[in-house]
Formats: structure tokens, C-alpha cells, sequence
């Protein structure tokens, strides 16, 4: 219990990768030369810090649509990862059904003690098997579409915000 509250999630790791990657980042000094005192322009001064304050305010909204691109991602990977598995759970219990209908016919079909009755078994069952089949079918295509349209969701509202944002 101990080892899955360790496991650190991916936003976790998405963020302390950016702090390492911030943390690396060399910093800069000023070589010391012996240059002769110039003024710099308070225009120049000016330009500079804006062009800082510019690159400053433009990586944190690269961080900030990058965070919240990774919370999208998990948010849409977790929705598609519990519908695959609600999918394949309601496949298994499909095949489990088809599987002892099967059995179950074939334990008849030995029963039986003519060929008349053993062609009235095989029609009953193939007619019941098709039926049964086909609302497995709808009930799987109905949960895909479902499935699909419950992880599509998150990206099309985040596309419409960035559309709305840009307009």
C-alpha cells in the first residue's frame, strides 16, 4: 500500500522535470574587462529590459499551456484507459456466453435421437445465436462510440478555448 502512494504521478514528474531543466540552466555573469566607463543609453536600458521582461512573460506561458497540455493528456489517457477496459470487460462476458451457449448445444445435440430432431436443435440454436450476436454487437458499438466520444470531449473543449482565445 506504501509502494503505490511512492509512485509519483505524472504531473508530479512533468513538474520536477521543469525544475531540474531550470535548475541546469547555466547562469551567466559578466566577464570583468577593464573597459573604459561608457554610458548606456537609458533607451538602450529601456529596450533591453523589455526585450527580458518579454522573453520572461513568453516561457511562462509556455509553461503554462505546457502544464496544461499534460493535464489534458491524463486527463484524456485515464478516460480512454477505464472505457477500453469497461469495452473488454463487456467483450469478455460476451464471449463467456457465447462460449457456454455453445457447450450447452452441443451437450443437447448429443442427446438427441434422430436427425430430424438433431436439424431442429441446430436451426433453434444458429436462430437464437444470431439474435444474441447481433445484441452483442449493438451493445459493443454503442459503448465504443460512447468510449470515443467521452475521451474526444476534453480535446474539443480545449481546442474551442484556444479558438476563442485567439479570436
Amino acid at each position: 500500500m506504501t509502494e503505490a502512494a511512492a509512485t509519483p504521478t505524472p504531473k508530479k514528474t512533468a513538474k520536477a522535470a521543469t525544475a531540474a531543466f531550470e535548475a541546469a540552466l547555466p547562469k551567466f555573469d559578466m566577464p570583468k574587462f577593464d573597459m573604459p566607463n561608457l554610458e548606456v543609453p537609458a533607451a538602450v536600458r529601456e529596450m533591453a529590459e523589455k526585450g527580458v521582461q518579454n522573453a520572461r512573460d513568453a516561457y511562462e506561458k509556455m509553461k503554462t499551456h505546457a502544464e496544461e497540455t499534460t493535464d489534458l493528456l491524463e486527463d484524456t489517457y485515464s478516460t480512454a484507459s477505464k472505457g477500453v477496459a469497461e469495452y473488454n470487460t463487456l467483450a469478455l462476458e460476451a464471449l463467456r456466453a457465447n462460449v457456454n451457449s455453445t457447450f450447452d448445444y452441443f451437450s443437447a445435440l448429443l442427446g438427441t435421437k434422430s436427425l430430424s430432431e438433431a436439424v431442429e436443435l441446430s436451426t433453434g440454436h444458429l436462430r437464437k445465436q444470431f439474435d444474441v450476436l447481433s445484441a452483442q454487437a449493438k451493445d459493443l458499438s454503442v459503448l465504443a462510440q460512447k468510449v470515443a466520444n467521452e475521451t474526444a470531449e476534453p480535446i474539443k473543449a480545449s481546442v474551442e478555448k484556444s479558438i476563442k482565445k485567439a479570436s
